[in-house]
Parts: structure tokens; C-alpha cells; sequence
């Protein structure tokens, strides 16, 4: 499940497996445009009909270093290409140099179709605004409880909270970043939203 280069004629191609049921989705970037095969459907996507592409930072529990890319038709339908794999039921393995050259490639071949397609990174603009609210909200709480417990001297409340908030920053401190809202190109790909 990575990215293969034929030699006659030249296809890029990527697959990954979304779930341990059912088959791998799979891609391929040909001279006709984007071809996908997902769950007993198919189709290809013209190049210049790719009307926008998304790319995010998307860990999940068994697999902390994920990313995603949407990839969204003029003509109405949606695609997601994520950078993990099921293996088993307790393993998601990484594809990262193949997703990133899929991503890259994909992105080439746009360009040189003079592609018009809106390129976004991260984030919502609303909901990073609603993450950004709710962290500010528990910086003040955790604030709170660190006051209290350095006035009642229970220190060792305080360095549990301490830890708490050095753990929840370098855990959501990342995904924060990472996901911030912004418009790229299709010759400045965001690096941080690549693995």
C-alpha cells in the first residue's frame, strides 16, 4: 500500500484500508485524471474537475501521527485519503512516505491541468474558533485550581496539575497548530500538514 511508479505508462498510485472490513480504497493518478476505487464503486475524477482539496492533522487513538486530505468534484462528491492503514484489530500502520508522494504528485498533476480548485489547510474557521474558546476556557479553570491549591498549600495538587497541563499542551498543543485555518497553493503545499 504505496505509492508505485509503472514504468509504461507512468501511474501513481495509493491504497489504504479505512477499516479491517471490506476492501482497501485505492487511487491512482493517470493522464486522465483521478481514479478511484472504494467499497465496489469507481470513477475518475478529471483533474480540472477537482473543485477543492483539504488537507488536516487528524490523530485518533491507536494512531497519533494521521493525516487526512478531502478532495472534493464540481460536479458533487467527496473523497477522503488518509495517511494510516488497518493492519489488525489492534494495529494502525503509518503510510507516510506514500500518502505524502500520492499528495504531492496529485497536486502536480493539477497544476499542469490549470487546475482552479480552492486549496484549504487545517481547520474550519468556525470550529478552530470553538477549539481555541474551549481551550481558553480550560486554561482559566486549570489557572483556578492552581491558585487554590498553592493557597491551601497542597502542593501536591499543584504539581499534578502541572503535569495535567505540561501533557493535555504537548498532546493538543500539536493538533492546535498543525490545524490552523489557511489557504495554500498547488506549488506550496503546508509541510506541516504532511507526514
Amino acid at each position: 500500500m504505496q505509492v508505485s511508479q509503472a514504468q509504461d505508462p507512468p501511474v501513481t498510485s495509493y491504497a489504504y484500508k479505512a477499516s479491517l472490513i471490506g476492501s482497501a480504497h485505492r487511487f491512482e493518478l493517470t493522464d486522465e485524471g483521478l481514479s478511484w476505487h472504494i467499497a465496489g464503486r469507481s470513477g475518475v475524477w478529471r483533474y480540472d474537475e477537482i473543485s477543492a482539496v483539504k488537507l488536516s492533522f487528524r490523530p485518533v487513538s491507536m494512531q497519533q501521527h494521521r493525516f487526512r486530505a478531502d478532495i472534493s468534484r464540481t460536479k458533487g462528491g467527496r473523497i477522503a485519503i488518509l495517511s494510516t492503514s488497518w493492519q489488525t484489530a489492534a494495529l494502525m500502520a503509518p503510510q507516510d512516505n506514500g500518502f505524502r508522494d500520492f499528495i504531492i504528485a496529485l497536486h502536480a498533476r493539477m497544476a499542469k491541468a490549470g487546475s482552479r480548485a480552492e486549496l484549504t489547510a487545517g481547520l474550519g474557521a468556525r470550529t478552530y474558533a470553538a477549539v481555541l474558546t474551549f481551550l481558553a476556557m480550560l486554561a482559566v479553570a486549570m489557572a483556578g485550581l492552581l491558585v487554590r491549591a498553592l493557597m491551601i498549600g497542597e502542593f501536591a495538587g499543584v504539581l499534578f496539575i502541572l503535569g495535567f497541563a505540561a501533557l493535555f499542551v504537548w498532546q493538543v498543543g500539536g493538533f492546535v497548530r498543525r490545524n490552523q485555518p489557511r489557504i495554500y497553493t498547488l506549488d506550496h503545499l503546508p509541510t506541516d500538514l504532511l507526514p
